[in-house]
């Protein structure tokens, strides 16, 4: 996981929290009527949950200073030119692919073998049959 998005929904979850406990710090001290009965309230809900809104804009605000990592460019199978090779396909041993003899995943092993009987899957890169 990105770390801007760890970033973002830490500071959303770490806000959320404490709009919670401001609302029953709140609660709490409207039911008081002497102000030595409602610094419990205070200390316990209100000052921590003040404290978490700011956190979380904090981090909010980190996340949106994080630099994307850059993507990699689309792999575009037209830019590759396709195998040519009509020659008879060929397998790795005990490998559950088909290719063509000159598929760059197996060009120049030499414990290719050919294909003969056996019931292969055929290789996405060189496609050596049609599906």
């Amino acid at each position: 996981m990105p770390t801007s998005r760890v970033l973002l929904w830490g500071g959303l979850v770490a806000a959320a929290a404490g709009a919670v406990l401001c609302v029953l710090g709140w609660y709490g001290v409207s039911g008081e009527r002497f102000a030595e009965r409602q610094l419990p309230y205070l200390a316990s809900c209100t000052v921590p949950g003040a404290a978490l809104i700011v956190a979380g804009a904090v981090l909010v605000t980190a996340a949106g200073r994080v630099p994307a990592r850059p993507r990699p460019a689309p792999y575009a199978p037209e830019d590759v030119p396709a195998p040519s090779s009509d020659a008879p396909p060929v397998r790795v041993p005990d490998g559950t692919l088909a290719h063509r003899p000159d598929c760059p995943l197996v060009a120049g092993r030499a414990e290719a073998e050919p294909v003969g009987d056996a019931e292969l899957d055929p290789c996405p890169v060189c496609e050596p049959w049609p599906r």
